[in-house]
């Protein structure tokens, strides 16, 4: 289920609006009852990227990770707050000094080819290059992650979702991110959808070698099991245009109505209900996506009772109407 944020990455100022399963599931909702001020990375890059995946691809695929490449001469980026993950990668063909503050801890160090490091938002961060670089900026909203580890992998998420990660050597991730610059540099035809591909695979690795899970997610000896979560998600997958009941979803975990309602609460943050509508309203903002697709047939398609019925939801959840939604992609 979708966090209801309501953040553009490429934007200042930043003001995130919370869903309840945010209390358990992002550090920077500490910061954000601190009164930090969040920022984005693209606010204080020292100089412009080369290429921005932003510019290039479409929303959906922009959406899922901003992608910025970089040949820049030394510079200094100042200590803040972020709202976002950001992973660097390293395509330099020689080593490269660099210094990093995150929260208290001060590093300088060199940084490798085929080296990453991974700052999960909601850390205080600060850099320092002291050659020209050659690298891939990574920048993923909390809850794009979440909605991927969720909807895509069947896995909860810890507080700070991925491992504070201030150095690294993966050759595997940073092969995945040139193919998806790569793919923004061809511009050829099919390379949006490629790159759309590419970044989900990503996603995926990026769960799969630095993922922090939810701790209380990993007790499967009972009550409701990643298991019991994935025959659900499945379910309402296929079924999410259809009538689908708590009694169903249910049985289809193999519980009681009862006990199904109350553990998947506790392990998911909200109800039954709630997660089968943010499902409805994911799948609605994709067909939104397509223009010439009516409102009323998407409505349908989705689940809902009406045209209506969708856009009271939609708001709700989003704070746009379909049709604001629409015309902002």
């Amino acid at each position: 289920m979708p966090w209801r944020n309501k953040v553009d990455s490429r934007t200042s100022g930043m003001t995130l609006s919370l869903s309840p399963i945010d209390s358990y599931n992002v550090d920077v909702s500490k910061c954000m009852r601190s009164a930090v001020r969040l920022v984005s990375y693209q606010d204080v890059y020292p100089s412009p990227a080369i290429l921005r995946s932003f510019d290039i691809v479409r929303p959906r695929a922009a959406e899922l990770l901003n992608l910025e490449y970089f040949e820049a001469e030394p510079a200094r980026m100042p200590h803040e707050v972020f709202s976002q993950h950001l992973l660097l990668l390293n395509l330099r063909e020689t080593p490269m000094r660099v210094e990093n503050w995150r929260d208290a801890t001060h590093r300088d160090f060199i940084f490798l080819p085929n080296e990453i490091v991974l700052t999960p938002a909601g850390i205080r961060s600060g850099w320092y290059w002291h050659e020209r670089s050659k690298v891939i900026v990574i920048t993923i909203m909390p809850d794009v992650l979440y909605c991927c580890a969720t909807s895509e992998l069947g896995l909860v998420l810890g507080a700070r979702q991925l491992r504070d990660t201030p150095q690294a050597m993966d050759a595997d991730l940073c092969q995945s991110g040139a193919m998806l610059l790569d793919a923004l540099r061809t511009r050829a035809i099919g390379s949006e959808v490629m790159y759309e591909s590419l970044a989900r695979i990503f996603l995926v690795k990026l769960i799969q070698h630095y993922g922090e899970l939810r701790s209380e997610a990993l007790d499967f000896s009972r009550g409701f099991t990643a298991s019991h979560y994935k025959r659900v998600l499945d379910y309402v997958a296929e079924r999410f245009g259809e009538l689908i009941t708590i009694e169903e979803m249910a049985r289809v975990a193999g519980l009681s109505p009862a006990h199904f309602s109350r553990r998947f609460k506790e392990v998911l943050g909200d109800s039954p209900y709630q997660f089968v509508m943010d499902y409805r309203v994911e799948q609605a903002k994709r067909m939104l996506s397509e223009q010439g697709r009516p409102t009323a047939d998407i409505a349908l398609a989705c689940g809902f009772a009406d045209q209506a019925h969708l856009s009271r939801i939609f708001k709700r959840l989003t704070e746009y109407t379909p049709r604001a939604f629409r015309s902002s992609r």
